[in-house]
């Protein structure tokens, strides 16, 4: 396990999450969409921090009535199989639960089996399918949900 800090994203994160998401994904939030859902209301962002205060991760979620979804979460490569991902992950069920959702939910590419893993030992159950939803390369996205029982709520 990594040693790490889970904090509220702040404006003096976003360019090392900007960095990370187009490390990681082949449509990245930029600095500007990060900016803009860091000031939405219904929007929580967190980063996982080294011991120097560096971005290693970072979530990020909505809240809408009784859902949440997670919109984000990004962990460097280096970094993964650390517990990162899972402290990040945790937080946002805590976000879910504090904000008196029924379920969370996120999409994952079907081929992104180390994640799909991560979530599925963190509750999550697949609940559907987005055909073609990613682009390159093009692939199906499985929608994956967790149901909050009465204990964390």
């Amino acid at each position: 396990m990594m040693n790490m800090t889970i904090a509220r994203m702040e404006e003096q994160h976003i360019e090392a999450v900007a960095d990370l998401e187009a490390m990681c994904f082949s449509t990245p939030w930029t600095e500007e969409n990060l900016r803009s859902s860091l000031a939405n209301k219904t929007d929580y962002f967190f980063v996982a921090l080294d011991e120097e205060e560096d971005v290693i991760g970072y979530i990020g979620v909505s809240v809408v009535a009784d859902s949440c979804f997670i919109n984000n979460i990004a962990v460097y490569p280096a970094c993964r199989r650390q517990g990162v991902g899972t402290a990040l992950l945790k937080i946002a069920i805590m976000t879910a639960d504090v904000n008196s959702t029924e379920f969370i939910s996120l999409e994952v590419r079907e081929s992104n089996a180390a994640a799909i893993a991560l979530y599925e030992a963190l509750g999550f159950e697949e609940m559907g399918r987005r055909k073609n939803f990613y682009r390159r390369p093009q692939e199906d996205a499985l929608i994956m949900t967790k149901l909050l029982t009465k204990k964390e709520k």
